[in-house]
């Protein structure tokens, strides 16, 4: 429920919270769900992971998601999450400058 209420205060910091993105964050938050049942030690790592899954789907669906606002690259880019396997404290980072914008859940 941690790793739900982080992502879904980011969508709705970017006023994305909508159908598309939250159903998104569902069908992500059932599958790893199970998955961190099968790997204990992979729970730390949920939280970036659910967030990376969102992106995915959203990418596909409504365009890149989070836009970056923190460097002065003109052109939209999105932000990532770092490190690249979600955790164990996932991090938004520009795509371009490598700037660390907030923590997963203070966007």
């Amino acid at each position: 429920m941690t790793a739900r209420a982080l992502v879904l205060h980011d969508l709705e910091a970017t006023s994305l919270a909508d159908a598309v993105s939250v159903s998104a964050l569902e069908a992500s938050l059932t599958t790893r769900r199970w998955w961190a049942s099968q790997w204990e030690e992979g729970k730390r790592y949920v939280a970036g992971l659910i967030a990376q899954d969102v992106q995915d789907a959203l990418l596909e669906q409504v365009g890149r998601w989070p836009l970056c606002h923190a460097c002065d690259h003109l052109d939209p880019h999105a932000l990532y999450i770092q490190p690249e396997l979600g955790g164990p404290d996932p991090t938004w980072v520009c795509e371009h400058s490598g700037i660390a914008v907030a923590p997963l859940g203070g966007l």
